[in-house]
């Protein structure tokens, strides 16, 4: 039972953090100028790995190998900017941050934020938040079970 209520534990944290980078994508949808000073803000993505991926024991008896150690999840690797999407760019020679030179003189470069991709990876993230604390509640609920079995 702990080894489901880990893995499902795995899975809510990663998927908060995943929600709150999505928060602070939305956030800067329109931030031309960073504290940087790199330009225009970067989406950020979450990146995920499974847990345990190597802990294989293998046996002549069971040749595709046994999982050992603790249950299965999910971790964060790293949080990384997307620089492969391009950036906005709008027309406004007005802007305080217009393109002064060059073949772009007069536009304004904005995020590579699309708040409508942002908010189906937040619902999606959600409710993955949500199956995981449904998997906690039922385990819980079947552990209070057993203990009611015992009495």
């Amino acid at each position: 039972m702990f080894r489901a209520i880990n893995t499902a534990t795995t899975g809510l944290t990663a998927q908060r953090l995943k929600m709150d980078v999505i928060s602070n994508n939305i956030a800067n949808a329109t931030t031309t100028r960073t504290t940087e000073g790199d330009g225009a803000y970067h989406r950020r993505r979450v990146i995920f790995q499974p847990v345990n991926l190597r802990t294989r024991w293998n046996s002549p008896v069971y040749p595709f190998g046994l999982r050992t150690g603790e249950g299965q999840g999910v971790r964060v690797v790293k949080v990384e900017r997307d620089d492969k999407t391009p950036m906005r760019m709008v027309y406004d020679p007005s802007h305080p941050d217009a393109i002064k030179i060059g073949p772009q003189k007069g536009y304004v470069e904005y995020p590579n934020v699309d708040v409508v991709t942002e908010m189906v990876d937040m619902i999606s993230a959600q409710r993955a938040y949500e199956a995981n604390s449904q998997i906690i509640n039922g385990v819980k609920t079947m552990f209070q079970a057993a203990m009611g079995i015992g009495r």
